[in-house]
């Protein structure tokens, strides 16, 4: 058994030993890691704040986003709106300009119909008069060819004369 339980000046080295290790270690080791800790802790830190700013502003970014989104879509409906308003606008213009083409057209043809109309008539009135002197001439040239023929007509025209 005595292997197994150490001796008394064995224990006081190793505890002497193991001190001198703690208080180098703690001169310099320690005061080094503690401070890489410290500065890791910082920049750890650090980094959480910035994320946590950033996240932040992601935020407030994606909300100036929607309200732009919002925006935009508000403008374009109200351009779409303005766009078929004067479409429509445009559109009973040109049907009304082509009404009153038309009636103007059907007007003037009307006009050019009753023009055409009266002048064809007036040369009918005219064929037709010509038409009648050349029989009355044909017929007066017949039947006063004889001397007796005309005292005849001109007996019966006094007699058809009222004498007042």
């Amino acid at each position: 058994m005595e292997l197994l339980t150490p001796g008394t000046g064995l224990i006081i080295w190793q505890a002497f030993v193991f001190l001198l290790l703690v208080i180098l270690l703690g001169r310099l080791a320690w005061k080094p890691i503690l401070g890489s800790l410290k500065e890791r802790e910082a920049s750890i830190q650090q980094a959480l704040d910035s994320a946590e700013k950033a996240k932040a502003e992601m935020a407030s970014l994606k909300s100036d986003n929607e309200k732009l989104l919002k925006e935009a879509r508000e403008e374009r409906d109200k351009i779409l709106r303005e766009a078929r308003e004067a479409a429509s606008r445009l559109h009973d213009q040109a049907q009304n300009d082509a009404r009153k083409n038309a009636d103007k057209i059907i007007e003037d043809a009307k006009a050019v119909i009753q023009t055409e109309k009266m002048a064809a008539l007036k040369e009918v009135k005219l064929q037709v008069a010509n038409f009648s002197l050349e029989v009355a001439e044909r017929l007066m040239k017949k039947n006063l060819a004889s001397d007796s023929a005309q005292r005849e007509l001109v007996n019966s025209i006094i007699k058809d004369l009222k004498l007042n």
